[in-house]
């Protein structure tokens, strides 16, 4: 999927000769249009590095008493334990008391169980910040513990794709968050292709990380050994039939359910220059404000309880942002939008994140005002470019089908 000449390391400094500040700032939106499936084959390319840490550096120049908010918050732990104890004796309840009660299984596996599951992947989306507690120590515990009722070892991989998704947002071959290449291909713009595809979303997911090819770390071999002797005691105690609950309650939840629609609102795009986007619905009462995606992304550092406060302190970043109020509204318009498929998402190479990250930096506001009567200019070139490197691409694309 590497772009054709575009985005080589000579392309990225010719882009960018003139500039000495990155001039996506102060919104740091991008300069590119979203990729259009049946005009476009791939995701589109950005020459710029991820946005959001100096998106947090232009925050902080107006609003430095956001850092006040960093911190943990231990009511994530009470969270944890609670919905592990919930989660275990609905196992247990359909293992070995209601063990005809077969399709009510199924339901509550998708109700109750999913909405569990996907509150705990949210867990985990916390204790690898070090947002639940003191220590990474404790942290990576809190995790191990919140992986009882999912079966399968997941935290600790979870934590360390999900760091490189922060560092590496949108490089492609590094960002774990990206669909593979044969996921563009197979399952293009079908609406019962991509509805399959949401369903299965969650081992996708687990795919790409394992597409990578990177060894298990040691905190990885302890989550399994965690995880597989929690297994066989659960199954001791709930029976085969309880595991089967669990294992619904997985599937279902991290597939076409309300709890997992985040994966899509999140970096899929919607609107043109926009690659990460926020949900400010109901549904962040109870899966822990997972849906303030731009807030966090910004600063990584605030717990999922103080997280609106970042959107109130600095509302003139957030408010003209292009945001989600409604979960199953992203899953129906994935499914049957011509607009939106797998491959509606942004990517830079390794080469234009670097350049961009270490040549382009944030302006503070007096530097800002100086070189306001050129940004215009400046702007109206990229843009041109990055205009033209989208043309290219469909040439291309329109050539190698003749």
């Amino acid at each position: 999927m590497p772009p054709h000449d575009t985005s080589s390391p000579e392309a990225v400094q010719a882009l960018h000769k003139d500039e000495q500040f990155d001039m996506r700032f102060p919104s740091y939106l991008g300069f590119w249009k979203r990729s259009v499936p049946g005009l476009d084959e791939q995701p589109r390319f950005d020459m710029y590095d991820e946005p959001h840490r100096k998106r947090k550096q232009q925050i902080l120049q107006d609003h430095p008493e956001i850092e006040t908010l960093y911190g943990y918050d231990t009511s994530s732990i009470w969270i944890t334990l609670t919905t592990v104890c919930v989660q275990m004796l609905l196992a247990y309840t359909f293992g070995r008391v209601l063990t005809d009660w077969n399709w009510t299984m199924v339901l509550v596996a998708y109700a109750i169980g999913g909405s569990i599951s996907t509150q705990i992947g949210i867990i985990f989306h916390e204790f690898t910040h070090n947002l639940c507690a003191a220590t990474t120590l404790q942290n990576r515990w809190v995790g191990n513990i919140g992986n009882i009722p999912l079966v399968v070892p997941l935290a600790q991989s979870f934590r360390r794709y999900h760091l490189e998704h922060h560092t590496y947002q949108g490089v492609y071959g590094y960002d774990p968050d990206l669909p593979l290449e044969w996921e563009i291909r197979l399952i293009g713009n079908d609406p019962v292709r991509k509805f399959f595809w949401l369903i299965i979303y969650g081992i996708m997911y687990i795919g790409r990380g394992l597409a990578q090819q990177k060894q298990l770390s040691r905190w990885e071999l302890i989550n399994w050994a965690w995880s597989f002797a929690c297994d066989f005691v659960i199954i001791k105690v709930c029976g085969w039939r309880g595991m089967l609950y669990l294992v619904l309650s997985v599937l279902l939840g991290f597939g076409l359910h309300p709890g997992a629609a985040h994966f899509i609102q999140e970096h899929y795009t919607f609107r043109d220059g926009q690659e990460t986007y926020s949900y400010y619905g109901s549904g962040n009462t109870f899966w822990l404000n997972i849906g303030y995606h731009n807030e966090h992304h910004d600063f990584p550092l605030v717990p999922w309880t103080k997280l609106p406060e970042i959107k109130r302190m600095a509302p003139e970043y957030y408010d003209n942002l292009a945001c989600h109020t409604s979960w199953w509204a992203v899953l129906y318009m994935f499914v049957t939008s011509s607009l939106l498929a797998p491959q509606s998402r942004v990517v830079r190479t390794i080469d234009a994140h670097r350049y961009a990250r270490k040549n382009l930096r944030v302006p503070t506001n007096d530097e800002a005002e100086k070189i306001a009567p050129e940004k215009d200019a400046l702007v109206d070139r990229i843009k041109k470019a990055a205009d033209m490197s989208m043309e290219k691409a469909r040439a291309f694309s329109i050539a190698k089908v003749q």
